[in-house]
């Protein structure tokens, strides 16, 4: 670990370091036993980990009829079982390379971050051609991203990134 976070000060590759980190603590392990660790860590931490706001914002969503999409730069890890626990229609999360049921931890897609974030927005659009869309994220490198959609949301964001979303015609919300 003390190497890849050396060489993330250097190359600042967020997808290589989280490959790195992944592969060091949970490479080998099994499909079954990443499964496990989640389930465990999600019932112990769901209440501090889900913002009453989220859940609001997701049941107004929901009520309206919308597709829900989570999107994050997080990995198949854990992301899925998140989106299934909040009921979304759809998980697009960074993926990583298995040999088997062994998780090697490499990256199999592109770290689902910053301009890879406004790909996989083109692509939904492609595949639901007409819905608008709304999204909400919570760091200066998610702007681009709600940029481009018809309801983008700054949820939580630092001082600074509420000013760069404010200044885009962004909406910024707590839900602390």
């Amino acid at each position: 670990m003390p190497g890849a976070l050396v060489a993330f000060a250097f190359d600042r590759d967020h997808g290589r370091l989280k490959s790195r980190v992944i592969r060091a603590i949970l490479g080998g392990l099994s499909r079954e036993a990443i499964a496990r660790l989640t389930g465990r860590f999600l019932d112990r931490e769901w209440p501090h980990l889900v913002r009453p706001g989220a859940l609001a914002a997701l049941a107004r969503h929901r009520e309206a009829g919308d597709y829900l999409v989570l999107l994050s730069a997080s990995t198949e890890c854990y992301v899925p079982e998140i989106g299934a626990r909040l009921g979304f229609d759809e998980v697009i999360c960074t993926e990583l390379r298995w040999d088997g049921e062994r998780l090697d931890g490499a990256l199999r897609s592109p770290n689902r971050r910053g301009p890879e974030k406004t790909r996989c927005i083109e692509r939904l659009r492609d595949a639901h051609p007409g819905l608008p869309i709304a999204a909400y994220a919570d760091a200066a490198s998610d702007l681009d991203h709600l940029r481009r959609v018809e309801h983008g949301v700054l949820v939580d964001g630092s001082r600074k990134t509420r000013r760069e979303a404010r200044a885009a015609g962004l909406a910024c919300v707590d839900w602390d």
